[in-house]
């Protein structure tokens, strides 16, 4: 899971060390309660992009 939130990018392993709950959502939903925009699910669930940076789209998908 990549989640950008303006130059800031974290990512998180859900399998090898997911992140609490807490930590999750506190990168994962915006000013309004609402997840970041946009949301992006890849490779059948295996890869979510939530928020955007162009880095990371670049990465992610080549």
């Amino acid at each position: 899971m990549v989640v950008s939130r303006g130059k800031k990018v974290v990512e998180f392993d859900m399998k090898k060390d997911p992140p609490s709950e807490a930590d999750l959502l506190k990168v994962a939903l915006g000013p309004t309660g609402n997840l970041r925009a946009p949301t992006l699910i890849l490779d059948k669930g295996k890869t979510v992009l939530i928020g955007f940076n162009a880095e990371a789209y670049e990465e992610e998908l080549g």
